[in-house]
């Protein structure tokens, strides 16, 4: 306790040595803070927009369509599965569809499409389905022969909302599928892939064009937050166990997006630790030129009966304060900078498309992540560091350190 109160006062007793060293840390943490903010709120709000926009957190499919999708492995009693759903914990939405591919016509215009029916309420609840719509309206509630075309297959067919347009397919019992539908918007999804081929049928509709009447391919799941999605999964899992479906969270169904998600995140920790290594360096440099300053000081104590252990703990102890004071004060300045940069975001240079989807902004995020790994690197490192100047201070021969100026 006596050492704890000799470090307290020694840190206060040279202000300019002490704010250099906790400016020194401060700056460290500050900085690892906001680049870790900044690399998971930009992360989370690509896998997010990614995820959210489309595919959805959780995908739920008849056994092996995602390895091999079929008109014919489809869910027969999705009402009921979608029951379950919705009443399990950590699901905030979900949204049934059903696919196939077809060929479109506008007068002479000709595109090859993909087919989905969607339940526009569900949909937009999900995934916010009726705000893309850039063009015309969203679907009526009731079944009305209305198809909504992606932006890019509209300017292939040169279509328009009010247009009529021609759909020919396959029917699940072998039939030539085809029916005339009106135009009733173009739907601008950000995702570019999809926009060139996407032609969207209220659920019914399609299920009445394929001949699938109460059947679907493919249930969207949406967590409440991305954070809960693998908890969703494992419920999901557990309570569909007697429908023999596959659910299947984000990171397998769109692996190759998770995989270049993850390659990239490696990349920002090679940059954060060459940011600790820099505040590392910092804090050796300054601790041990505190150590050479004070070296009369602790030839005195030396020379007054202090032990070489009682001075080594002096000085771990005042790098210990110092380290708390910078972690204070800079969790309470990275969190009001990740916070101011959370909802506006950060403009890029030059936006860039990442799996179909163009991307204008970095976001940064507030969370414990981006507090508790540089408040544990900076004062890790600040302790390692510190032991040097500590044994060659608890070294100092008392003789030697009285005659120094």
């Amino acid at each position: 306790m006596l050492t704890l109160k000799i470090a307290w006062r020694n840190i206060f007793r040279q202000k300019r040595r002490t704010i250099l060293t906790v400016l020194t840390m401060f700056g460290g943490f500050t900085l690892s803070a906001i680049s870790i903010g900044w690399a998971d709120g930009t992360y989370n709000r690509i896998i997010e927009m990614f995820t959210r926009n489309r595919l959805g957190h959780v995908q739920i499919h008849a056994v092996g369509y995602l390895d091999k999708p079929s008109l014919y492995r489809k869910i027969d009693d999705y009402e009921k599965v979608g029951r379950i759903v919705g009443q399990t914990e950590y699901v905030d939405s979900w949204a049934p569809r059903l696919y196939s591919a077809g060929l479109a016509s506008v007068g002479d215009k000709t595109a090859g499409v993909q087919i989905i029916g969607i339940d526009p309420e569900r949909e937009s609840h999900a995934t916010r389905f009726e705000k893309k719509v850039i063009d015309g309206r969203s679907f009526s509630t009731a079944p009305a022969h209305e198809a909504i075309l992606g932006k890019a297959v509209a300017r292939t067919l040169q279509a328009k909302p009010g247009d009529e347009i021609v759909i020919v397919s396959q029917g699940a019992d072998g039939s030539i599928a085809n029916d005339l539908y009106n135009v009733i918007g173009i739907v601008e999804t950000g995702d570019a892939v999809m926009d060139q081929s996407a032609f969207y049928l209220h659920l019914v509709d399609a299920q009445e064009l394929l001949v699938l009447e109460g059947s679907i391919h493919e249930i969207v799941v949406i967590a409440n937050k991305l954070d809960e999605v693998e908890d969703a999964t494992t419920l999901l899992r557990q309570r569909l166990s007697e429908f023999n479906l596959d659910v299947a969270p984000w990171q397998e169904f769109a692996r190759s997006f998770y995989v270049a998600m993850e390659a990239d995140k490696k990349g920002s920790w090679v940059m954060l630790f060459v940011v600790i290594l820099i505040v590392a360096i910092g804090v050796l440099n300054t601790v041990l030129m505190t150590v050479l300053e004070r070296t009369r000081e602790y030839g005195v104590l030396r020379a007054v009966g202090t032990r070489p252990p009682q001075i080594f703990r002096l000085v771990i102890i005042e790098v210990a304060l110092m380290g708390i004071i910078s972690v204070i004060i800079g969790t309470i300045l990275s969190i009001f900078i990740n916070y101011w940069f959370s909802v506006p975001g950060i403009p890029m240079p030059m936006s860039f498309t990442y799996g179909g989807m163009e991307f204008t902004h970095y976001f940064s995020e507030v969370n414990a992540h981006s507090l508790y790994i540089p408040a544990i690197t900076v004062m890790l490192s600040a302790m390692f560091i510190s032991i040097f100047p500590a044994i060659k201070a608890a070294r100092i021969a008392p003789a030697r350190a009285l005659r120094s100026h």
